[in-house]
């Protein structure tokens, strides 16, 4: 039998389970952010007067999954979209079902809010996680582009 993780938004005193939790998500991505901006990203996580939000997932009195969303005006739509920008379970918890759950989660959230759209990235090559998200959402054909500045 599998236990489901609770879900909970971030507080302040969830610090240092979030931590290493995004220190995984970054290594996934073979990214490094620098602490002043994880710092910030913390900040925001935990102020509620923010359009960023982050949920994490404990299962056995340990933190196993984050995720963070951020609510954003549209063109197209009275009301706000929501992007899921980051998405992260442990390794040793994967393929339980706590993305999908958090996943879930956000699309409640951002129901809840009015919105009319909850949207994500991924990298071409995360192919496992496009096993789920192609069975809970629809790929929308735009490719995306950018340009640091």
């Amino acid at each position: 039998m599998t236990i489901m993780p609770d879900l909970i938004p971030l507080r302040m005193q969830d610090r240092e389970a979030w931590a290493p939790l995004w220190a995984g998500y970054q290594a996934f991505y073979k990214t490094a952010i620098a602490p002043e901006i994880s710092n910030l990203t913390w900040t925001r996580l935990i102020d509620p007067a923010e359009p960023v939000n982050g949920l994490i997932a404990w299962s056995g009195g340990r933190a196993v999954g984050l995720v963070h969303f951020i609510w954003h005006r549209s063109t197209w739509t009275g009301g706000d979209y929501c992007y899921l920008q980051d998405l992260f379970v442990d390794d040793a918890a994967r393929s339980g079902g706590i993305g999908r759950r958090l996943i879930e989660a956000v699309y409640a959230a951002a129901a809840e809010k009015g919105c009319s759209r909850v949207h994500w990235l991924t990298h071409e090559t995360n192919s496992d996680a496009m096993l789920l998200y192609d069975r809970i959402a629809e790929r929308s054909g735009f490719v995306q582009y950018r340009k640091l500045l």
